[in-house]
């Protein structure tokens, strides 16, 4: 059976291989460092306490790494201004309908409380979600 150092070793080099090709904002990096740093201290740790290290360490350095690393925000998708649409079913005022937008079937919501009625042509304003927010186009 092999030592725990090479077992170690071979992990931490295969996650640090990982990260080449599945780049994963170098999560898989750090757990390979992780290993490569544990394989270092086998000789002195018992096995249950290798693998302890290996998480407490892992663990560390992927919160210390997210200060370093940037990694791109999630912000709201905004619905470019003037965009039109046409209402498939009727939109009760301050309930949900279904919209036409670019070619696909949309649930919407009219931005006033008010009732829209089915195959008019709406703006949508914005989206909240998979919700797109319409106005009537004859009351703007």
């Amino acid at each position: 059976m092999p030592s725990t150092t090479i077992i170690w070793v071979i992990a931490g080099a295969l996650l640090c291989l990982t990260e080449l090709f599945l780049p994963t904002a170098f999560v898989a990096m750090t757990l390979g460092i992780s290993a490569l740093v544990v394989a270092l201290l086998s000789g002195v740790l018992g096995v249950w306490l290798q693998v302890f290290v290996w998480v407490l360490l892992s663990s560390a350095l992927v919160v210390i790494s997210r200060r370093f690393v940037k990694l791109p925000h999630r912000s709201k998708l905004k619905i470019r201004d003037a965009t039109t649409g046409e209402t498939l079913t009727e939109i009760p005022a301050g309930k949900t309908g279904r919209v036409l937008y670019e070619g696909n079937s949309w649930r919407a919501r009219c931005e006033d409380d008010i009732t829209i009625a089915a195959h008019e042509r709406v703006y949508i304003t914005r989206r909240e979600g998979t919700t797109l927010i319409i106005l009537p186009e004859e009351g703007i």
